[in-house]
């Protein structure tokens, strides 16, 4: 499974877009690539209507769909840096009040969300809706009410400048844009295991996450699922139902501790899933550039090897976080980002705050920074309060625009 090829195939379901996947070398690929004249093309070849994509990468194709464009304007009153449920959120409601809106992400959009095949306790959506789905429409309607969407283009840096203008902010082509107000909804990202070995195969049988598109890649094949939480659980689903003989490995002793009750019915119900409770994957087993095999031990030791064709690590995310520290914004110690009342010190706002006011609830501990999501300290980690917190921000940024001299 080449690296690139499932990057391309993830960025395809993450956003949404309906597609059929041909392996090189078999009889549907021939006989297409054949009728296109494109025999003797790059692959990976993508086929969209009329217009044929030789070589692909995700960023051919998002250039190809009109993506990967500067941004239009030099100032905002409200850039919004990422673009998953929080993000999306604050960027539909700001933009429909008029506000100016733009909303950067280094990725797709959903965040988390868009790695995960059915939300289905998401309100409004009894039948359950696609995190990409979900993602898909929610940027839609952001820019149906005129908010910009720089996707694979992200902020990599600020300029630090007087609490009472806007924020100068770098994007990652070194351009420059100004905002009055910001959101910083970066989510989280995987938590990586330690294992040797494991950044080699990393995109080669062994990845972070697991895309839906990867389920029915692996029907009939057997794989291995590590972690616990909803994410897992949908991920053992998928393939299972994909007809994978799937291996979950839970370092905990018990599923309910950190997964719904109904993942947890489903998944003890299925055939071809097999739980091991208290057991860590301990070694990687590749054949060439490959996987092909593992071993995992219990809380006594005990060791099983088993052959494997592919290893999914969906063990959690740590907070998107790393640039707090250069940008003087405050975290907790596990990196979360504090916010409003969680800033004061017995009642009192940080030394650092400059402003005779505490900061606004979801404000960050840089005036005019705001955070929401799965980043911010408290967050109850999903969907639904996700966007909550989104659209909170988007009525709280009038206050801090008032403060600034901009009225609407």
């Amino acid at each position: 499974m080449d690296a690139e090829h499932y990057r391309l195939r993830d960025f395809l379901t993450r956003t949404a877009q309906p597609y059929e996947w041909h392996e090189a070398g078999t009889a549907e690929a021939e006989t297409l690539l054949d009728g296109l004249g494109l025999v003797d093309a790059a692959l990976p070849v993508l086929v969209d209507g009329d217009r044929n994509l030789t070589g692909a990468t995700v960023e051919s194709v998002a250039r190809a769909w009109g993506g990967l464009q500067p941004p239009q304007r030099v100032h905002y009153d409200f850039v919004i840096i990422g673009a998953g449920p929080a993000g999306l959120a604050a960027a539909v409601y700001a933009a429909s009040d008029g506000v100016s809106t733009m909303v950067s992400d280094r990725d797709v959009p959903g965040g988390q969300a868009s790695y995960t095949a059915m939300i289905e306790n998401f309100f409004g959506f009894p039948d359950g809706i696609g995190g990409a789905e979900l993602a898909r429409l929610a940027g839609r309607q952001a820019e149906r009410f005129g908010a910009e969407l720089l996707l694979l283009h992200g902020v990599k840096g600020s300029k630090m400048n007087r609490h009472d203008g806007p924020m100068e902010l770098i994007l990652d082509d070194d351009s420059v844009v100004t905002a009055s107000v910001v959101l910083a909804a970066t989510g989280m990202d995987w938590r990586r295991l330690d294992l040797p070995g494991i950044d080699e195969l990393v995109g080669h049988g062994v990845y972070y996450g697991a895309g839906r598109s990867e389920a029915a890649q692996c029907a009939g094949q057997s794989v291995v699922v590590v972690g616990a939480g909803n994410s897992a659980g949908q991920a053992v689903l998928n393939f299972g139902n994909a007809t994978a003989r799937v291996t979950m490995l839970v370092r905990g002793d018990r599923l309910e501790k950190t997964m719904s009750a109904y993942l947890i019915d489903r998944i003890r119900q299925h055939p071809l899933i097999d739980v091991h409770l208290a057991t860590q994957l301990t070694d990687l087993h590749p054949n060439g550039d490959a996987i092909s095999g593992v071993t995992f031990a219990d809380a006594s030791g005990r060791a099983e090897t088993r052959p494997v064709d592919g290893v999914f690590l969906c063990i959690g995310g740590q907070p998107h976080t790393n640039w707090c520290s250069r940008e003087h914004v405050a975290t907790d110690r596990a990196g979360y980002i504090l916010t409003g009342q969680d800033l004061l010190v017995d009642g009192n706002a940080p030394e650092c705050w400059p402003l005779e006011r505490d900061p606004f609830p979801l404000e960050t501990s840089r005036v005019g920074l705001f955070a929401a999501g799965d980043v911010r300290h408290g967050s109850t980690k999903r969907v639904a309060a996700a966007v909550g917190e989104g659209s909170m921000v988007a009525s709280l940024i009038f206050s801090r625009l008032a403060e600034l001299g901009v009225t609407y």
